[in-house]
């Protein structure tokens, strides 16, 4: 994997070589910023003087990860809700992937197969789901059969509609005009 958010290069760097950490962003990013929610995994490993496993975020005690995640600033804008939404994914990770966020991925014969694996994760609606499929196809070589098709609109080869486009500062600028122009429409539909 080699990512180039616009975060801190060692948030980048723990991306690049944890699946983990992916995992963990694409969890929280939802009602915060991307920028936010992708380098939130970084603070959380340096928060604990380490970078976590599945099974240690699993088994953490959940006030004391509450702690973590409110301590200033706080990981995220619920900081309560996600703390429990990332331990209830790593639970998952540990009961059907041996622990290994690759697992969820390895393996997977067809892109409905890879959507279904990850739409059954705890806080994974079809939206992010898809979101998912494309990063994976897109970042990360992780391309079964029909990951396209599995991945909807984010799929298309020359999207800019998601975390899963953005490569370099141009990229960046034709996902955030897209989100705008998709919230603007979506506010103009209701306003009729």
């Amino acid at each position: 994997m080699t990512f180039s958010l616009p975060i801190d290069a060692e948030a980048n760097a723990l991306l690049d070589r944890d699946p983990l950490a992916v995992l963990i962003g694409l969890t929280l990013d939802q009602q915060i910023t991307m920028e936010k929610a992708f380098t939130s995994p970084h603070v959380l490993a340096q928060r604990l003087g380490h970078e976590p496993t599945a099974t240690e975020l699993a088994e953490f005690d959940p006030e004391a990860l509450l702690a973590i995640f409110s301590a200033p600033p706080a990981l995220h804008r619920f900081p309560k809700a996600m703390a429990a939404r990332v331990q209830e994914v790593c639970r998952v990770l540990v009961d059907r992937y041996d622990g290994e966020a690759a697992a969820l991925w390895a393996g997977v014969e067809s892109g409905a197969e890879l959507y279904r694996r990850i739409f059954a994760l705890p806080g994974f609606g079809k939206q992010k789901a898809q979101i998912f499929v494309a990063l994976l196809g897109k970042q990360c070589g992780v391309q079964p059969e029909g990951w396209r098709a599995a991945a909807g609109g984010y799929g298309d080869a020359d999207a800019y509609r998601s975390v899963a486009d953005i490569v370099d500062d141009e990229s960046l600028a034709k996902v955030r005009a897209y989100k705008k122009q998709a919230k603007a429409d979506a506010k103009a539909a209701k306003a009729s």
